[in-house]
Order: C-alpha cells, then structure tokens, then sequence
C-alpha cells in the first residue's frame, strides 16, 4: 500500500538541492519531472507499478509474520508482471539460502528458495521480470562484476507451479564493476536501469548513481554480458543532513515513468523520496 507524507512534500521540496546534469543537444535522457514522498517503514525498500498506474510500495512493516518467523527478515525492491507480484527476501547473516514470494493476481503467495552456491552472497536486494516474464533478474551487495538469473517463478513452465526450490539459472556479466545495487527495472527487452547506494565516486564520477545496463541481446536462458554505464546521480535532497540511501527503481511501461527512491538522512529518515524522470530528446 502507498503510504504518503503529504504534508512534508511542499516542507522538503522548498528545502531541495541538487546539481543538473548536462547533455549534449539531441541525445536521449531522463528529465527529472516531479517528487513525492512515501513513509520509509511501509514503502522505503522498493515499489511497482501495477498495469493501472498505481504504485506497489514495500518496506520493512509489509513483511507478513509467518514470514518473519521464518527467517525472512528483509525485503528487497519488487516487480509485477503479469498481475504478479515477485518480492525479493533475504535472512540474517548466517542464512545459507534466499527467497523470492510470488503473490497472483488472486492473492495466492507462492515462496521459492535459493540455496546459495559457493561465494554466492546472501543478499537479495531486489526482484526485476524480463519484458517476456521469463526470468527473473537480482543482485547482491558489495562489489560485483554479475547480476544474477534465475527462471521467473510461476511464470517460466521451468519452474514448480506451487513454490518450492529456484535454482539459477545463469549470469549477466558485467563489463565493468557495479556496487550496492539496491533495485533494478526493465525498460526495454535489452535495458535496465540500476539504483546504487555507492557514494565513493570511485567506479563512476557520480555519487549514488543511476545506472544503465544494456545487454547483448535479450534474456534467452544463456549467458549474457551487460555494458554498465551511469546516467546521472540521483538527488539528495532534504532539510536534514546526514547519510542518504538509495533503494528501489521502477519503469512503468505504459506511462514511461521513471522512479527511483532515496531514503532522507538523520531524522527525516522516516521519509523516503520518489523521483520521477521522463526520457526526453533535446
């Protein structure tokens, strides 16, 4: 459900700060066209757009107990297709496997667990569907040169129809080094884009950058390689200072509506902000 503080949007919003970036006349790029604002707790990990237009928020509050006593204790930035909803789960530090839930249209949760394979990380920071609904795209923490694939639960013939174990697949290998992925989406059958919460300024000038992924040809059930490139950083914006956090990033198809969210630092961090891009051709 979306949670908003509308009455912190316009307090925010006077408050904001940020450096445009430049482009060269007649190349496509992401025009930054409105802000709003969800609570971080119930929707501050990541959102969906639904095939009407409306926004599927998750936070840590939309984690349901059955699941929490089993050892699910954080969820990652999700995705719809086909009516679907896929969540990404992860466990506490020592766990040995990782989840995804796939909820139907008909409100029926389906869990598939990945056992992590040698020097696999246990994160699961995000779920991304292929345009196709076919295979199902995620990530970990950290330094990494791979997104990892596995077939689409429900959605891929491949898979149990009633939850059970998701294998991997296979990998999209990077040509370049990414870091604290927190959310990828689809734009295209060939294109994502890419949340990271890496403030160094040491793989890409920008600091927590929006990444573009273009892939050699469309998921087919072998390997890939990705070419990574940074589009621009994303704001952080607001009246407290502090460390800000990316989280999730959506790509609504039918509106072409960009989205990606940053957790507000020190006390506002109970607020999350949602930006909204359009690409756009000067």
């Amino acid at each position: 459900m979306k949670r908003q503080l509308v009455c912190l949007a316009a307090l925010f919003g006077a408050f904001a700060v940020g450096a445009g970036t430049a482009f060269a006349a007649g190349d496509p790029h992401w025009e930054e066209t409105g802000t709003a604002y969800t609570d971080t707790l119930g929707g501050g990990q990541g959102l969906a757009s639904r095939a009407d237009g409306s926004l599927l928020y998750r936070g840590l509050a939309d984690i349901p107990l059955d699941l929490r006593i089993k050892g699910w204790n954080h969820i990652g930035d999700p995705d719809i297709a086909n009516g679907h909803t896929f969540d990404a789960y992860q466990g506490p530090d020592t766990a040995t496997s990782k989840m995804f839930a796939v909820t139907t249209p008909a409100g029926k949760r389906y869990e598939y667990v990945h056992q992590l394979n040698p020097g696999e990380k246990l994160n699961n920071s995000f779920a991304a569907v292929s345009p196709d609904g076919q295979w199902l795209v995620s990530g970990e923490w950290g330094d990494q040169n791979r997104l990892q694939v596995f077939p689409a639960p429900l959605l891929n013939p491949s898979t149990p129809q009633t939850g059970g174990a998701l294998p991997e697949a296979w990998q999209i290998t990077l040509d370049k080094p990414v870091r604290d992925i927190q959310g990828c989406d689809f734009v295209t059958d060939t294109r994502l884009v890419c949340a990271s919460n890496d403030a160094t300024g040491t793989l890409f000038p920008e600091i927590r950058p929006l990444l573009q992924v273009d892939l050699e040809r469309k998921l087919d059930g072998q390997p890939v390689t990705g070419a990574v490139k940074s589009l621009f950083a994303l704001p952080q914006r607001s009246i407290c200072t502090g460390t800000f956090e990316t989280e999730g990033v959506d790509h609504d198809v039918n509106s072409g509506t960009l989205r990606a969210q940053v957790i507000q630092p020190g006390i506002c961090a109970l607020s999350t902000t949602v930006y909204s891009y359009q690409q756009v051709t000067d």
